[in-house]
Order: structure tokens, then sequence, then C-alpha cells
């Protein structure tokens, strides 16, 4: 049903590890109404309610708790710790990782659909539960068991093929990277930093010849149309219109990378507020 996607508003801030609770306090200023902390953050999640006390509204999401390095159980425990205390304002992403970077990794779908019969049992809602997804599979399995999908270093165009395949109530919000710079060399650079870790990575890369990159396109270090596509860089105008193009394609909600370094993260999504239209 559609009333249960979760409220995010249109644009969320994704970082690589838990911002600090001042760092919170102004993102929600700005109008931004989520923070998604990526880096396989640890079953405890101890760094969600120091931000949910600092800030009114701001929510705060996984993306994602890794299946292979968290339990099951203690998440799940987490959450309804986290729940209790702050009702409606933490929803949790999970996901099945890299199998480059995860020894124990072993038929991750089987694996993805026991880590949720594991929530389902601990009685973790999913309403508040989205899974990491790029593939058809995996999209489907979010859309059936979860309030929805949370793919990373995607494109508009995936952002459509995605919400056709899940159907319109299904919570959609895809992840893009941003470097706030005219110069296209500096930015594809910076770009590259980031994005070049992603293409030892089957799963990532894979996905990307679906969206009709070549060989070429996804050879280290990535050709400029790949850095292009999947990092959006030029004036904050020029940017949010990229971001945009998600919304336009289905996304209900759009996480928002800062790359360049953690100096970069306020004043790159305080100069995107205003053309994103976000109020405080």
């Amino acid at each position: 049903m559609t009333e249960l996607k979760p409220e995010l508003g249109r644009y969320g801030v994704w970082t690589g590890g838990p911002v600090q609770p001042e760092q919170a306090v102004e993102i929600e200023k700005l109008g931004y109404g989520a923070v998604w902390v990526g880096g396989s953050p640890a079953a405890e999640l101890s760094f969600v309610e120091p931000i949910l006390e600092q800030t009114q509204r701001l929510q705060v999401a996984t993306g994602i708790v890794n299946i292979w390095t968290a339990d099951a159980k203690a998440v799940a425990e987490s959450f309804h710790r986290i729940e209790a205390a702050y009702p409606g304002r933490f929803l949790l992403g999970i996901g099945v990782g890299h199998p480059e970077h995860t020894q124990e990794y072993r038929k991750p779908y089987d694996a993805l659909v026991a880590y949720l019969d594991e929530l389902d049992k601990a009685k973790v809602p999913t309403s508040r539960l989205v899974v990491a997804a790029l593939g058809p599979k995996v999209l489907k399995l979010s859309a059936q068991r979860s309030a929805g999908a949370h793919p990373y270093l995607t494109t508009p165009e995936h952002t459509a093929w995605a919400r056709e395949l899940i159907g319109n109530t299904v919570f959609l919000a895809p992840e893009h990277k941003v470097v706030l710079t005219t110069d296209a060399e500096q930015a594809r650079e910076i770009g590259r930093q980031s994005v070049g870790f992603y293409l030892d990575l089957s799963n990532y890369v894979n996905n990307w010849k679906r969206l009709g990159f070549t060989d070429a396109d996804v050879a280290k270090p990535g050709s400029n149309r790949l850095i292009d596509s999947v990092v959006a860089y030029g004036t904050p105008a020029q940017i949010a219109r990229r971001l945009g193009e998600h919304i336009e394609a289905g996304a209900d909600h759009v996480t928002i990378q800062v790359l360049g370094g953690w100096d970069k993260l306020i004043p790159t999504l305080t100069e995107l507020a205003g053309p994103l239209g976000l109020t405080s």
C-alpha cells in the first residue's frame, strides 16, 4: 500500500560512516529528510540515538547493514531499542555486500531470504525495512519482503527500470554521488577515487552492463561516460537537475553522497538545498 512508504522527503544524505550529531542538526536545518549511514555498521547501531536525540524530524537509515557481518537477532534488538525511544524515525537498510570482500559469501540470495526471515521472527516491521537491490531478483524480493529498495551507484535509467519492475507502491531510494565543481576533469578525478573500488565488484559491473555500458566503460579507471553517469557535477542548479532525474524516473527519495571529504559535506549540501527546493 502506498501509505506504508517511509516518509523521508525527496532528498536525503548518504555518508560512508556516521555523521556527527552537530552535522545532522545542520542537515536537518537545510531541509534534508534523512541521513543514510553506509560502511556496514555494526549490529549495535549505537550511532543512531545520538543523532536522533539532537534532531527533531530527521530520519536515520542504514545503507546498509551487511548481513554477513551483523547478526540478524542483534540487529533486530537494536531496531526495537531505537524504535522504542524514537518511534518512526529509523529505517533499517540491509544487504548482502560484495562477494569479493566477504569470505563467508555463500548463495547470497538464499542468505538474504534467511536474514529477512530472522527479522520477521523478531517482529521488525517491513514498513521500516529496505533492501539494497540492483538486479531483478533482489529488486523483486525487496518489493515482496520490505518497504522497498535502496539501489547504490546507479543512474536515472536504472531507477526507471526498477520502478517499472517493482510497481508504484514500493519505496525506491537510489543513491547518487555529487561533486560541487564546474571543472569536469576535477570532478572525474574525485569521482574515480570513489567509483574505482566498485569496478572490481561483479554485482556493480554486471548492473552497469545491464544498463548498456560496455566492457571498455567498466574497465579501470572507468570511462568518462560511466563516471559522468554516476557522479553529478557542475553548478548547484545543474547537479539538482541531475538528481531530479531520479525523481522524474520514479524515485520516492534520492540519497546524495557528497564526494571530496567530510569538509565538503555541509557546504555542498548548503549550496544544493535551494536548487533542490528544500525548506527547513
